[in-house]
C-alpha cells in the first residue's frame, strides 16, 4: 500500500499553498507543477511546451510541414517536436480514440527511427507521425474538442490499497471517479502512479491497454516526469473505456488465484537464467498450449527463480512465432491491408507488441506488477495460434537463396520489398544473418521502408518492437525477429505515408 503521508499533505495545505511554499522546481522534481498550472481555468497549460503544444494543436494539416521544418531550421530539436506532439494528442485524445492512441503510439519509436537514418533525413520519421497526429486532431475538431481537461483529486478510503481502488472503478466505467483517485495517486509521484496504473492495464489483454501504457512511460524521456499524470491518465480512461458492457474478464479470476496458489505474493523474482532449450520449452506452452495453461507455466516458471528476462524471451519468441507462421490474412480489410498481408493489425504484429510492452514493464515495475505483468504477458501471447501455419511462411524460399554474398542477399531483400513478396524478403534476410552479416546493414534498408510507408498504423511501433527485442532477446532467437521484420515491411509496402513526400520537398532531400 502507498503511504498517505503526502497525499494527506497536499489535501491539508492544498495544491496551489504547496506549489508556493516549495516552489515551482521542487513541484516539478515532484511531478506537481503542470496540473498546478491550470489551476482555475478549463484547459491544461504545459508550462514551457505549450506554445509548441498550441501550435501542434491548432495548425491545420495541409501547412504544418511547413510550419514543422521551419521550426527545425529555427533550432527545434526533434525530441521537443515528439515530446510536445505527444502532450498534444494526450489533451486532444485522451486514450480514447482509435487513430488518436495508435499516433501517440509511434511517437517515440519514430524518434528512435530517425536515430538509424542520415543526418539530413532523420526528421522524417517524426514529421510523418506529426502530420497524422495533426490530421486526427483537426478531423476532431481540433481544441474545442480536448478529451482532457483539469481534474479536481479525489479521496483514496483510508487503508485502501490506491491501485485496487483504481481498479475497482475503471471495471465499473466510472472514468469521473477513476480519474479523481488516479490525480490523487498521481501526487505520490510518478513511479507510484505507474505502478498503480498497472493494477488496471493487467485486469484484461488488449493489446491497445498494454502498448499504451508502456509507450506513456516511455514517453517521458521525452516530455519529463513532471507530464507522468497527463500520459498516464491516457491508460485510466482506456480501461474505463474498454470495460463497457459487463463482460466476464477471465484473467481477473485467474491472476488472483495464481499469486494466491504459488505464494507470488511479496516474492522476490529470482536470477535463474533459462537455457536456449528452457526458453524454447517454455515459448511452446506459450504458444500452443492455451491461455491458463501458458498463464500457469509462467507462474510455475517465477516460483522456480527463472529470471524476468528468461521468461519474457520465451514470451516473445512465442508471439514472433506466431507473425512468422501467419498464412496472411484471409480477407483484405481495405487498401490499406489487403489480402496476404501481415502488416497493421495481425495476430503476430499485435502479439509482438504486446509481449514487448509486457517484458518492459515488467522491468520497470515493482515485484508485484512484474509478476503479474509476466503472468499476464503469457496469458495474453497464449491462445491466438488457431489458422498459424506449421513451418514459418518463408521456409519454401529459404532452398531457392543459394548466395551468402552480403551485397547480394541486401539487394535480393530490398526487391522483394518492393514486389510486396514476403517470403523472398523474410527468407533473404535470414539467410543473411546465418551468413553472419552486421545487423545494420538489413536495418538500413529496412528503416527507409519502415519511413516512407503508411504501415495501417504500426509502421513505427513494430519497426522499435523488433528492433528492440533484437537487442534484447538472447542470440539464439534474435535473428528471428528481423526476418519477421522483413517480412512485414514487404508486406506494407505500396502505399506511401500521407505527409511524406512533402516533409522530404520541404527538406531539401
Amino acid at each position: 500500500m502507498v503511504p498517505n503521508t503526502r497525499r494527506e499533505f497536499l489535501a491539508d495545505v492544498g495544491r496551489g499553498m504547496l506549489v508556493a511554499s516549495v516552489g515551482a522546481t521542487v513541484a516539478s522534481d515532484l511531478g506537481l507543477a503542470p496540473s498546478f498550472a491550470a489551476e482555475g481555468t478549463d484547459t491544461l497549460d504545459f508550462g514551457k511546451l505549450e506554445p509548441l503544444v498550441a501550435l501542434l494543436q491548432e495548425t491545420p494539416t495541409n501547412k504544418l510541414m511547413a510550419v514543422l521544418v521551419k521550426k527545425l531550421k529555427d533550432g527545434t530539436d526533434l525530441r521537443t517536436l515528439v515530446a510536445a506532439g505527444a502532450l498534444a494528442n494526450a489533451r486532444s485524445f485522451g486514450g480514447k480514440h482509435y487513430e488518436g492512441y495508435h499516433t501517440f503510439m509511434a511517437l517515440a519509436p519514430s524518434f528512435e527511427m530517425a536515430k538509424e537514418l542520415p543526418e539530413a533525413q532523420r526528421p522524417l520519421p517524426v514529421l510523418k507521425v506529426l502530420y497524422r497526429n495533426a490530421t486526427h486532431i483537426q478531423a476532431k475538431g481540433g481544441r474545442k474538442n480536448e478529451a482532457l481537461r483539469p481534474v479536481k483529486p479525489t479521496p483514496v478510503p483510508q487503508g485502501k490499497v490506491g491501485g485496487e481502488v483504481l481498479q475497482e472503478f475503471t471495471r465499473k466505467n466510472e472514468p469521473k471517479t477513476a480519474e479523481g483517485i488516479f490525480a490523487t495517486l498521481a501526487q505520490d509521484g510518478p513511479e507510484d502512479a505507474f505502478n498503480h496504473a498497472m493494477y488496471c492495464v493487467a485486469d484484461d489483454v488488449n493489446v491497445h491497454r498494454v502498448v499504451l501504457a508502456w509507450r506513456a512511460w516511455a514517453t517521458l524521456d521525452f516530455t519529463g516526469k513532471e507530464h507522468a499524470h497527463t500520459l498516464l491518465r491516457q491508460t485510466v480512461l482506456f480501461c474505463c473505456n474498454e470495460n463497457r458492457g459487463g463482460r466476464a474478464i477471465p484473467i481477473q479470476t485467474l491472476l488472483p488465484k495464481l499469486l494466491d496458489q504459488h505464494k507470488l505474493t511479496g516474492k522476490k523474482l529470482g536470477t535463474r537464467e533459462g537455457d536456449d532449450a528452457w526458453v524454447e520449452s517454455l515459448a511452446k506452452v506459450i504458444y500452443s498450449g492455451g491461455r491458463e495453461k501458458a498463464a500457469d507455466a509462467c507462474a510455475a516458471a517465477i516460483v522456480e527463480g527463472f529470471s524476468a528476462s528468461s521468461i519474457s524471451d520465451a514470451i516473445n519468441l512465442a508471439a514472433n512465432q506466431l507473425l512468422l507462421n501467419d498464412p496472411g490474412r484471409t480477407q483484405g480489410d481495405g487498401a490499406a491491408k489487403p489480402k496476404g498481408s501481415v502488416h497493421g493489425d495481425s495476430v503476430g504484429l499485435h502479439a509482438s507488441d504486446a509481449a514487448n510492452a509486457w517484458r518492459n514493464i515488467a522491468r520497470v515495475s515493482n515485484q508485484r506488477n512484474a509478476i503479474a505483468s509476466l503472468i499476464v504477458g503469457a496469458y495474453h501471447t497464449a491462445g491466438q495460434h488457431g489458422g498459424q501455419m506449421k513451418e514459418p511462411f518463408h521456409t519454401p524460399e529459404l532452398e531457392k537463396i543459394k548466395t551468402p554474398e552480403a551485397k547480394t542477399l541486401l539487394q535480393q531483400v530490398e526487391d522483394a520489398i518492393k514486389a510486396g513478396n514476403q517470403g523472398v524478403a523474410a527468407a533473404a534476410a535470414q539467410k543473411y544473418g546465418e551468413a553472419g552479416h552486421p545487423a545494420r546493414g538489413l536495418l538500413d534498408v529496412l528503416v527507409r521502408y519502415g519511413v516512407s510507408e503508411d504501415g495501417a498504423l504500426h509502421a513505427e511501433k513494430y519497426y522499435r518492437t523488433a528492433t528492440e527485442e533484437f537487442a534484447t532477446t538472447r542470440t539464439a532467437f534474435r535473428w528471428r525477429q528481423l526476418v519477421a521484420l522483413a517480412r512485414v515491411t514487404a508486406s506494407e509496402f505500396g502505399k506511401p505515408a500521407p505527409g511524406f513526400n512533402e516533409a522530404k520537398k520541404l527538406l531539401g532531400l
